[in-house]
């Protein structure tokens, strides 16, 4: 049989499907009612039932096949509107396969070279929309004479040096509204992070969209590619070995951005989950089966649990979008098992990307703006935060970044987006991802006498956006040390300790919290919300009293709402009862006792989150700061004695004790500058 008859005979095969299915029929109806120009063909669903010859062609031969199928398809067009098949020159279809057919970036070799392969993975970086010439047509501009090139098979459009008909010499040009272009589009996929084994590199691979695939996905999106693997002429070879690079011709293109498509659940799983879910306790369950190898810490992995299920997320009818998700700080002594926790959450949720403070610049959480070699275009390079999009970004050490990094991270961790003006690019892209961070204390050990502030290296803007902070302290106690000591003792000698005997199996829970954030969108009763209500007014009551410091704001009322609907979640409920509001108001005081206590009174502060201080301290601060700048200009411009200011201040009724203290704020601020020792002077001046 001659190759033109067997195209002959794949088109009328792919005609007599797509008429004889009343589904594909009907889309190819709607696909010109919308002028699109492609149609999905779903293999594994419909095309394997009615032609299995046709997909395995697909999968040896698929240019072949696509080219047969998108001929039927536009034959089709052509007879219901011959109008339209004419505007739009050509159409594609596209075939969609199974998640089953899909295959790790790091297993493409030279083997699947011509076959139809299917891909997931991140968009890394994508360059802005050009135009590819399929077919060019050259005219000489001396007689007129046109030749017509198929560059499919070129990396270059190059017009032949003489004309065929009157041999003149470079008289041929491109006719560039007579030749045949499309939009084209290259992306970097790479494998996701949790696909990525211990230890290696990420695995990336170059894919070309064309046509309407252009535009159809973003750095940061999770993506499903299929296509056919070639090799990458683009790049004429590494060096002068004839080495080449491997690229994938994208055929469809699916963004799963929303979906936790990565995490397959099961009907088998489905049930194990909501037998879970039936149990009792299935929320000390959880808390009990995070990181089960570290002894206690009991309120953090309560913490830990509501930041991988997550509150939810609200669009109000102005636009306003309200974070679902939780972020939490852990600051704690050496040793404490703070990154082996973050490791663990790094393993365990369903999308998570982990960094560590000081490997991290501020491009490298948000968006880099990359030169492309090729082209020599500025696009996009998705970072951390937007990787980890719709999951968790666990960083540790976030103490040892550069101050002008962590700017970086304030638009993701409230606004939950990533915006970029950089070498002509101004892009929002989306970082709606919960963070996990931990610190080391400034002065090597936690200072319990010291605020929270004072005892880490982090700016007040950042410390007043995680919902939960929790201080971990080194203290000597013997009964707790025995049974760390046990516990630990116990697995290095291979035996189980207690704490490994009613946990749930990672990969289940891991398809538990994947399903609940999928599924579970708990609604508060008016229970909960009368709990919350009463929690948040009777707080601020306190605030009332004279000389009394503001113990909740409105920042902190949101998370008690985010936690109450994670503590819902755990439980997969639909509606977040009063049990819920409890067990989130007892965590919330947990963290307000560890971090916003002020340490001379005792009373909760809010403030020393918010603003780095007591609130006792505002006035005062205020008082110490007038004395400065007043002596300042009685000096006529020159530096001020610090013994004159702690004199003054003693007569304004501040102890010395406590106006060297706000002093050194002030220092620390830079709203007074010391000249010398001895000596300062007011920042203005």
């Amino acid at each position: 049989m001659s190759e033109v008859q067997q195209v002959e005979d794949l088109v009328k095969a792919f005609e007599e499907f797509l008429r004889g299915d009343e589904k594909y029929s009907e889309r190819i109806n709607l696909m010109i009612i919308n002028r699109q120009r492609s149609l999905v063909v779903d293999v594994d669903h419909d095309l394997l039932f009615a032609r299995k010859d046709l997909v395995d062609l697909l999968l040896e031969r698929p240019k072949q096949v696509i080219e047969a199928a998108s001929k039927a398809l536009f034959n089709i067009v052509n007879e219901r509107d011959p109008e339209y098949a004419r505007e739009a020159v050509s159409f594609t279809a596209r075939f969609k396969l199974t998640p089953m057919e899909r295959m790790s970036i790091r297993r493409l070799r030279s083997s699947q070279l011509g076959r139809f392969v299917a891909i997931d993975g991140i968009v890394l970086r994508q360059t802005p929309p050009m135009h590819y010439i399929k077919v060019a047509k050259f005219r000489c501009t001396q007689c007129g004479f046109e030749v017509t090139l198929n560059t499919e098979l070129s990396t270059s459009v190059q017009p032949p040096k003489k004309c065929p008909q009157c041999g003149a010499v470079n008289s041929m040009i491109l006719v560039a509204e007579e030749s045949e272009i499309v939009d084209w589009q290259k992306i970097i996929v790479q494998e996701r992070p949790e696909e990525t084994p211990s230890g290696q590199l990420p695995r990336s691979v170059e894919v070309i969209l064309t046509d309407d695939l252009v535009d159809s996905v973003k750095p940061g999106d999770r993506v499903i590619v299929d296509g056919i693997l070639e090799l990458n002429l683009y790049e004429r070879g590494r060096g002068k070995l004839p080495v080449f690079s491997k690229v994938i011709k994208a055929n469809y293109v699916e963004s799963m951005q929303k979906d936790f498509a990565e995490v397959e659940i099961t009907p088998e799983d489905e049930r194990e989950i909501r037998r879970l879910a039936m149990e009792p306790d299935i929320r000390d369950r959880i808390i009990a089966s995070i990181a089960p190898s570290i002894y206690g810490l009991e309120d953090i992995k309560e913490a830990i649990a509501c930041l991988l299920f997550g509150g939810v997320p609200k669009e109000l009818p102005d636009g306003t979008r309200i974070r679902g998700d939780i972020h939490v700080l852990l600051i704690g002594d050496p040793g404490t098992a703070k990154s082996q926790l973050l490791k663990y959450v790094a393993r365990i949720a369903p999308r998570a990307v982990y960094t560590t403070g000081k490997g991290s610049t501020a491009a490298g959480l948000t968006a880099a703006v990359v030169r492309d070699g090729l082209t020599g275009e500025f696009y996009l390079e998705a970072g951390a935060l937007v990787l980890a999009d719709m999951g968790v970004a666990v960083i540790d050490e976030i103490d040892k970044m550069d101050a002008k990094d962590r700017v970086a991270m304030h638009e993701a961790m409230e606004q939950q987006t990533v915006s970029i003006a950089k070498a002509g690019i101004l892009a929002t892209l989306n970082a709606r991802a919960s963070v996990l961070a931990a610190a080391n204390p400034a002065f090597g050990r936690y200072l319990p006498n010291r605020t929270v502030v004072e005892n880490v290296d982090l700016p007040v803007t950042l410390l007043s956006r995680f919902d939960l902070i929790f201080i971990i302290r080194d203290e000597p106690n013997v009964e707790r040390d025995r049974s760390i000591a046990d516990h630990v003792a116990k697995l290095h000698s291979g035996e189980l300790p207690q704490s490994f005997r009613n946990i749930i199996k990672m990969d289940l829970l891991r398809k538990y919290i994947a399903y609940a954030r999928k599924y579970v969108k708990p609604v508060l009763t008016k229970e909960a919300k009368d709990k919350i209500v009463e929690f948040y007014t009777q707080m601020r009551a306190r605030s009332l009293q004279e000389g009394s410091p503001v113990a909740i704001t409105a920042r902190q009322l949101e998370a008690l709402i985010r936690l109450t609907e994670a503590e819902a979640k755990m439980r997969l409920s639909s509606v977040a009862t009063a049990e819920d509001a409890e067990r989130a108001i007892r965590l919330f005081m947990r963290f307000l006792q560890s971090v916003g206590i002020d340490v001379e009174t005792g009373k909760p502060d809010i403030n020393i989150i918010m603003t780095g201080k007591p609130s006792r301290y505002q006035e005062q601060l205020a008082k110490v700061k007038e004395i400065v700048d007043r002596l300042f200009q009685n000096s006529q411009g020159k530096a001020v004695k610090v013994e004159d200011v702690l004199r003054e201040a003693e007569e304004e009724g501040i102890d010395r004790a406590t106006a060297s203290k706000l002093l050194d704020l002030l220092r620390r601020d830079a709203e007074v500058i010391e000249v010398k020792p001895g000596y300062i002077r007011p920042r203005s001046s």
